[in-house]
């Protein structure tokens, strides 16, 4: 059965000097302010679209990944992701590094990267980026 979920925006003012609020409406989660200057320069407090894409992005990729690692006989222990959006003022998103390490017993480092590549090429989220280019480090601890 297919889901949707549901955020919404308020945007008061510019792009420059205006700010908004995202709220989480489906799970509830609360609301989070938004601005130019989070998203260009330093977040001080605030998000912006590139970290909620980075926190799908990361969470996506882990739920992919544990699950492919399980089918194949190896579930995880622990998987630690982390993503990096990078944006450019004027060029919009210009890539997404997935760094992930991970605890799986009985697994050696190369089938864990061959893995993880897997996961970064079926995970639902990078298929909706595939726009972007998306990079890997994966590091079996």
């Amino acid at each position: 059965m297919a889901t949707t979920r549901q955020a919404h925006t308020v945007w008061e003012g510019d792009l420059l000097q205006g700010k908004g609020v995202v709220t989480f409406d489906s799970s509830g989660i609360g609301e989070y302010p938004v601005s130019w200057p989070a998203r260009a320069e330093q977040p001080n407090g605030k998000t912006s679209p590139e970290e909620l894409i980075a926190a799908a992005h990361s969470s996506c990729f882990n739920m992919a990944f544990s699950g492919g690692l399980a089918k194949a006989g190896n579930p995880p222990t622990r998987l630690n992701t982390k993503a990096e959006v990078t944006f450019q003022p004027g060029t919009g998103i210009t890539g997404i590094h997935l760094t992930v390490e991970g605890e799986v017993p009985g697994m050696d480092a190369e089938s864990f990267a061959a893995a993880a590549e897997d996961a970064k090429k079926n995970c639902p989220v990078s298929q909706a980026l595939t726009g972007t280019t998306i990079t890997l480090t994966a590091k079996l601890v």
